[in-house]
């Protein structure tokens, strides 16, 4: 069982960590998934398609991949918040690249103290900054509280796989490869040695369905991909 990380200080930590990776950010995700990261992002677009949502939230959005994403969904904002501020601004480049100005906005925004009114979005969305969050709770308990009655939420989280061989091969790349390219690439001496750090603590599975409906979620479901490397949760509000 994985010990129970100090969480302490992590809010300053994570924030520090992704300005430092910021500019190397979107090359080193792409890169170190082999580009599996791009379609776990549709399946998130794929899932809240049929709710047909007008307002969505994308909390930890990092550089607005997923909201850019979701911006195929035709809604009539979609709201991106972080606490890394060179993150937001690559990703405000990218949202001028694409011609999306008038769908996405890009705000710098804490997952533990959202500045919107209850039941403002449709949807909310989070890909792989759950774990990231100071105060698990705190955090899954904002996002119900500026989701509407009937809405969904879509968290997709890093995740460890179970069946042999294929789990002892990821975990060897996970702990001693990852790290290393990196390292050389971002020239960050943490960031890849927290990510293994960050998704082993984790609370995965019905640990962390248990910790949705602790939250206040109802209809909890989860999905694994690509052979349990990520995995896909959903929840609405009554």
């Amino acid at each position: 069982m994985a010990q129970t990380p100090d969480n302490s200080g992590k809010k300053v930590r994570v924030e520090a960590m992704f300005n430092d990776i910021a500019p190397r950010y979107d090359f080193l995700n792409h890169f170190l998934s082999l580009g599996i990261d791009i379609r776990w992002r549709k399946k998130v677009r794929r899932l809240i398609a049929p709710i047909q949502p007008k307002q969505i939230l994308d909390v930890a959005t990092g550089t607005g991949d997923l909201a850019i994403e979701l911006a195929r969904l035709k809604p009539e904002k979609i709201t991106g918040v972080d606490i890394a501020a060179n993150m937001l601004e690559i990703g405000k480049e990218k949202v001028v690249a694409k011609k999306l100005e008038s769908t996405i906005e890009l705000l710098p925004g804490d997952s533990e103290n959202l500045p919107f009114e209850n039941n403002s979005f449709d949807a909310v969305t989070v890909a792989f900054g759950v774990r990231n969050f100071e105060h698990l709770q705190k955090g899954l308990k904002e996002m119900y509280r500026v989701m509407r009655p009937g809405g969904m939420v879509a968290i997709l989280e890093f995740s460890k796989p179970k069946a042999f061989p294929f789990r002892q091969i990821y975990n060897f790349y996970f702990k001693y490869i990852l790290p290393g390219l990196g390292r050389m690439v971002s020239k960050n001496e943490e960031a890849y040695t927290y990510l293994p750090e960050s998704v082993s603590a984790f609370p995965e599975d019905l640990a962390f369905i248990n910790e949705l409906k602790k939250a206040g979620y109802s209809a909890t479901s989860q999905k694994r991909l690509t052979m349990g490397i990520a995995t896909l949760y959903t929840a609405t509000k009554k």
